[in-house]
């Protein structure tokens, strides 16, 4: 029997970032698959190359050396409207800073990408179902009596919520997480995570979610650990001790 495709994959990915006479190589030939509908969570020391490896596969930037496939096709070499195209219609984003934009409300954060998307007709079109869509989403994530509060009216947990349904307006192939819980207490973390948790088991949605927090990681199928820019090593959720040891625990 054949094999699956992974969604994604990256092969032997080197990044360095250089700033006057200072040279950093923080990713040195990484190698990851990544399966339709897995939950996975990436862990590692400060450094690593845990959100450089986020923003690869994102295609927010490109590898100096190595390749990224997205269901088999390379898309780091791509033109760079082809790239726009990814990152608005196959990927979302998730960040530990919400980026909502504070002069619009909780809907019209969440309608933006789609905004972007469409022509101007294309937006006249099929701006009710679309703005349908926004709402029923606001409402999934528990945010549907918020939805014309701006930013400033909303707890830190509401933010990242509605950064979440902003994320799935456009209906992503993969959600790419980058320190989601990093700006909440526990509790509001944990119910993003849970909110994360139910859009992959319900929607089948693939995730990848760089993080430091060993009480979030429990909720992922499988965890890798970045150790000086490569993978270490892959472990199921059940047994994910080794990929949590101290000196992993960091930021990205």
């Amino acid at each position: 029997m054949q094999e699956a495709v992974p969604v994604l994959s990256a092969v032997a990915l080197q990044k360095t970032y250089r700033k006057y006479a200072i040279k950093a190589e923080v990713l040195r030939g990484l190698d990851l698959d990544v399966q339709q509908g897995e939950f996975l969570s990436v862990v590692g020391a400060s450094g690593s190359g845990k959100s450089t490896l986020l923003h690869l596969l994102g295609v927010l930037d490109r590898p100096d050396k190595g390749e990224i496939f997205f269901d088999g096709q390379r898309i780091d070499n791509l033109p760079s409207h082809r790239r726009d195209l990814l990152r608005n219609q196959t990927f979302g984003f998730i960040f530990q800073f919400y980026h909502l934009l504070p002069e619009l409300t909780a809907l019209e954060n969440v309608l933006m990408p789609q905004m972007i998307a469409c022509s101007v007709l294309g937006w006249i079109r099929h701006r009710r179902e679309i703005k349908h869509r926004a709402v029923e989403l606001l409402d999934r994530v528990g945010l549907g009596r918020r939805l014309h509060h701006r930013p400033r009216e909303l707890s830190g947990g509401e933010m990242q919520r509605a950064a979440v349904a902003r994320a799935l307006i456009n209906r992503p192939r993969v959600l790419l997480a980058d320190e989601p819980t990093g700006n909440l207490d526990a509790e509001a973390g944990g119910e993003v995570v849970r909110l994360l948790r139910d859009l992959n088991r319900q929607d089948g949605l693939t995730i990848i979610m760089v993080t430091h927090n060993m009480d979030i990681v429990a909720s992922a199928d499988r965890v890798v650990r970045l150790v000086q820019g490569r993978v270490e090593g892959a472990a199921e959720s059940h047994s994910y001790d080794a990929a949590l040891a101290p000196e992993s625990v960091g930021g990205a």
